[in-house]
């Protein structure tokens, strides 16, 4: 994997599935402030050596080329927007997927990060061998998408993870809510390394959406 440096965001490419195993960046009240900006074009990764997956791998396959990073998180600059336009941050999207339960629960990060101030999120797809694959350059069609949200409270870390199924569904937002203790069994990442050890066994065994607002 490598890790893709750009410079309102960073992401993990794998070749193997050609799409980002994840994406993560920050949500701040202050860059809430959004423009009136054109969308561009989607268009390959620069930073990537082996080039990023084509957009035209995803034409007449019934896929949305669904954005890790939002785009519509980065509207507050011309540039930080056309970074999410790079093929690395899309991955192949159950349509009424993108355009229900993942829009709400985008709709709601954006909610919390007026609410508490600040957030910083990693997006990610569930990648493993036997998925379906779309285009000449087999790209992976992931059957679960992950988010996982953190903030800072009283100098301490509050985490929500959440594990979606690429599908149609009504079901409420904390529903999916779950531990980083299965994201990092299913996806073999270590979300926390870099923390001390003790704050790494609580967070990644709670489950707990009681300081989140689901109003």
């Amino acid at each position: 994997m490598a890790i893709i440096r750009h410079k309102h965001f960073f992401l993990s490419y794998s070749e193997e599935h050609e799409q980002a195993e994840w994406a993560a960046y920050y949500l701040t009240r202050d860059n809430r402030h959004q423009h009136s900006l054109s969308r561009p074009y989607f268009s390959l990764d620069p930073l990537i050596d082996t080039e990023s997956a084509h957009w035209k791998n995803y034409k007449n396959t019934g896929f949305d080329k669904g954005h890790l990073v939002p785009a519509a998180d980065m509207k507050f600059s011309e540039e930080a927007y056309g970074e999410t336009f790079y093929t690395s941050n899309v991955a192949p999207q159950n349509r009424a997927f993108n355009a229900g339960v993942w829009n709400r629960l985008e709709q709601k990060i954006r909610y919390w990060a007026d609410k508490y101030t600040a957030l910083f999120i990693v997006t990610g797809s569930i990648l493993h061998d036997d998925l379906v694959t779309i285009g000449e350059e087999e790209v992976s069609v992931p059957d679960y998408f992950f988010k996982i949200v953190v903030r800072v409270q009283n100098d301490k870390l509050v985490m929500i993870p959440f594990l979606v199924p690429n599908a149609k569904s009504d079901a409420p937002l904390y529903t999916f809510a779950t531990t980083i203790d299965e994201i990092e069994q299913i996806t073999g990442i270590d979300f926390n390394q870099k923390l001390s050890k003790k704050i790494e066994e609580k967070i990644e065994k709670e489950l707990s959406y009681k300081e989140w607002s689901f109003s």
